[in-house]
Formats: structure tokens, C-alpha cells, sequence
């Protein structure tokens, strides 16, 4: 059994916890690739927008996971969410389901609250997210309210400065919001710091992601 992680940056961080979370459901005999292609989220940084080029560029990274045999792919960037969205039918043709790390945060963020903080450190990161989240809380039949919680500058900061200004902004919106959401993957780490100091519900990715993945794999009934 092989899964495929799509990366558009990465941390030894980010991977470690991806990893980790991943082989909890998995388990240590799955085999993982992981597949990384940091112009991708350059490209989308500087355009402000997933490009023609971009979306192309990761939709060629899930062939090259299909070619090396992957069963089922994660992408792991939520500012390329909605390209994983788009691949939807020809992923169930190839019978390779490309599952998306955020949406299921999502659905669980629509399930525990009505207010939604949604935290990131780029705008291509926050946007996509609050799409999602609006997405599925139609599909839910449920009425969100979203409060926005950019980070400036906070993007490439060392983990210590990254958790106090995440903290900081925590601590600003949560009057807010009854979920903060955590969009990006490499926040997970600050997840339970925030519930401990300022007793909000905090959701980030990865652990939902892996449990979809998981999902996936077994509707495949290969678990």
C-alpha cells in the first residue's frame, strides 16, 4: 500500500507532524512518496492566485505519484485546495482518490460553531480556506459567520516568533469566534497551545487529513 504526500513548501517540521499523523492511521508498513514543488506556492504567492501554470504544475506532481503507484494521494497545501477539487472526477477515473488535508477541518470547524475564525499567514492561504469552509457549510445547511485572522509577516518566522504572534492573534479574534481554524498545516503545532491558554476550540489539518486518507484507502479496501 503506497500514499503520496503533495507538498508546495515544507519544514522538517511540517513533514515530521505530517508523517506522524499519517502513520498513525496507516500504519508503519504503508509505504509513503513524498512529492514536493516549492515554485508552486512561490508562483501562487506572487500572483496572488493559483496560476494556469501553478494548477498545472500540481496536477503533473499527482500523475508523477500515480506513475509511482500511489493508492491514494494527500495535498497537503490548502492555497492549492481547490485544484485538488477540480481533479476530483478524473482522480475516481484513474481510481486514485486525491484527498484534500482541510476539508474535513473544515466540516468539523461548521460542526462545533457558527463563528469561525479562520487564522493564516497568507492571503492565499486564507482565502481558499474561508471558500471551503462557506462550501461546506451549504452542504451542511448551516449558517457561518467567518472573522479573518491574517498574520502579517509571520510567514518563514522561527517557530518560537511564530507561536507568540499566533498566539497574539489568537487571543484578538477569540471573542469573536467559537472555533479558531488553523489554515495552514505548519500551525498544528501551536493547536493545543492555543486551546490551553485561551480555552477555545482550535482545529488544525494534518490529524483530519491523515484520517481521510485513511478513509480513502479503505474504501479501496486495501485497509
Amino acid at each position: 500500500m503506497k500514499a503520496a504526500l503533495v507538498y508546495t513548501s515544507t519544514t522538517p517540521e511540517l513533514i515530521e507532524l505530517v508523517e506522524r499523523e499519517v502513520r498513525k492511521n496507516i500504519g508503519e508498513e504503508a509505504e509513503l512518496i513524498s512529492l514536493s514543488n516549492p515554485e508552486i506556492l512561490a508562483e501562487v504567492r506572487e500572483a496572488g492566485y493559483v496560476t494556469p501554470r501553478a494548477a498545472a504544475e500540481l496536477i503533473s506532481m499527482y500523475m508523477d505519484a500515480v506513475k509511482q503507484g500511489a493508492d491514494a494521494i494527500l495535498n497537503i497545501c490548502s492555497s492549492v485546495g481547490e485544484t485538488a477539487d477540480c481533479v476530483q472526477t478524473a482522480a475516481a477515473y484513474i481510481g486514485v482518490p486525491v484527498v484534500r488535508i482541510d476539508e474535513e477541518m473544515c466540516r468539523e470547524a461548521v460542526r462545533r460553531g457558527n463563528r469561525i475564525a479562520v487564522l493564516a499567514t497568507l492571503p492565499t492561504t486564507l482565502e481558499p480556506t474561508k471558500n471551503t469552509v462557506l462550501r461546506v457549510a451549504r452542504e451542511m445547511g448551516r449558517h457561518v459567520e467567518l472573522t479573518d485572522g491574517l498574520i502579517d509577516g509571520a510567514f518563514g518566522l522561527d517557530q518560537e516568533e511564530f507561536r507568540r504572534l499566533l498566539l497574539a492573534k489568537a487571543a484578538r479574534v477569540k471573542d469573536d469566534a467559537d472555533v479558531i481554524l488553523l489554515a495552514q498545516g505548519s500551525m498544528a503545532y501551536v493547536e493545543e497551545d492555543i486551546y490551553r491558554e485561551l480555552g477555545i476550540v482550535t482545529l488544525s489539518s494534518p490529524r483530519f487529513g491523515a484520517a481521510e486518507l485513511k478513509k480513502a484507502l479503505q474504501r479501496k479496501g486495501l485497509m
